[in-house]
């Protein structure tokens, strides 16, 4: 017999939108979160990670001083930005036609806060500018070893069809949010819950860990080149039961002392002028999908145990693969090392003026399964 599941009173929770929370245009995104941003949650990033790392605390109970990078680094990513902004094009509508041909005609995006929010976005845009849909989206929290946000869940499902609910996020690493997300959904559904798909889709796949998914090369995303200036202007989400109550949405954060350095809305502009560009090679690309074997291997966490066990480090948290997370790690972790198959690669330039400017050695693996990898440094 199915557990009768019982949904918490919803009475504190309201949804929330841009200009009163984040910078995104109000019918481009609805944030089911809880506004904390008049609380003090930032910790000093050393001091933060020697917590985590004892246990402590758990990461999602603070948030880090946010890295803003130097002059040099924005300008680097402008200019990123205008060279991949095609190829970004290409990859979001790949998967905007996956979603339409193989998971629903009219879905619902539940993007993961806060990197899956502006592709979240983008797919939106393409669904609206080909198939007229103007798509339902929101933004959720899903947190690594406590799992998912079933309030905002419970929101969402009791308004829509769950079978047209759609996760989506940037990009796999090792598959870790992956593998959160399918656990988390099994124990909704296990709690009373609708039965939902959990099947991430990405715009790149590196960790083999989806089948719904832009490209599996591991390219530069440019909206991981930077923390909350891409991303609305909203911190990472926040779990603390000091600020977090029964039945209330994950928390996060509103940085509106960084409105003049937000470049969410150009990014998500300068992508979505390509799309009539690249409409035709997108509709060929998914016709040749169609005899690909797109199975998940999770050939990317294998290689991360590998790195890990040679570097003698006790976790695979510690490892933070592909351009996306490893650009992460410089931005918001203490770094150890930088990984990096291609000593000249020239989407890593980002990545080489981040671990200069943090006194972060780069070291070169021909081996590498990924383009390179973000090794975190642990507390001995």
């Amino acid at each position: 017999m199915t557990a009768q599941r019982l949904t918490p009173p919803q009475a504190r929770n309201s949804e929330l939108r841009g200009p009163d929370f984040g910078s995104y245009a109000p019918d481009e995104v609805t944030w089911l979160l809880k506004d904390l941003s008049h609380i003090e949650l930032e910790a000093d990033l050393a001091v933060r990670e020697r917590r985590i790392q004892a246990g402590t605390a758990h990461y999602a109970e603070s948030l880090p001083i946010e890295y803003q990078p130097g002059a040099a680094y924005q300008q680097l990513f402008a200019d990123t930005l205008d060279d991949s902004a095609q190829r970004l094009a290409h990859a979001v509508g790949v998967v905007g036609e996956l979603i339409v041909a193989e998971r629903h005609r009219e879905p619902t995006l539940v993007s993961l806060a806060r990197a899956g929010t502006p592709i979240g976005i983008l797919l939106r845009r393409w669904l609206r500018h080909v198939h007229g849909w103007a798509a339902p989206h929101y933004t959720i929290s899903i947190v690594r070893d406590r799992g998912i946000d079933t309030v905002a869940l419970d929101h969402i499902t009791d308004r829509h069809d769950p079978t047209s609910v759609v996760f989506i996020d940037g990009w796999t690493g090792k598959g870790a949010i992956q593998r959160e997300l399918t656990a988390a959904l099994d124990a909704y559904a296990r709690d009373g819950g609708p039965r939902l798909a959990d099947e991430l889709a990405v715009l790149a796949d590196p960790g083999f860990a989806t089948t719904t998914f832009g490209t599996r090369d591991d390219f530069l995303i440019a909206s991981a080149c930077l923390n909350s200036t891409v991303s609305g202007l909203i911190s990472r989400t926040v779990l603390n039961a000091d600020h977090i109550g029964h039945g209330e949405f994950h928390g996060a954060k509103f940085y509106r002392h960084l409105a003049e350095h937000d470049m969410s809305n150009h990014f998500l502009d300068v992508v979505s002028a390509q799309f009539d560009v690249v409409r035709d090679a997108v509709a060929s690309h998914v016709s040749a999908l169609d005899a690909a074997d797109r199975t998940p291997t999770w050939a990317g966490w294998e290689s991360v145990e590998a790195i890990r066990a040679e570097y003698g480090l006790s976790s695979v948290n510690f490892v933070k693969p592909g351009v996306g997370e490893t650009t992460r790690v410089l931005l918001r972790r203490v770094p150890w090392r930088v990984l990096v198959r291609d000593n000249d690669l020239p989407e890593h330039r980002h990545i080489r003026i981040l671990a200069a400017e943090r006194g972060v050695p780069v070291e070169v693996r021909a081996d590498l399964a990924y383009s390179c990898m973000g090794l975190i440094k642990e507390d001995s």
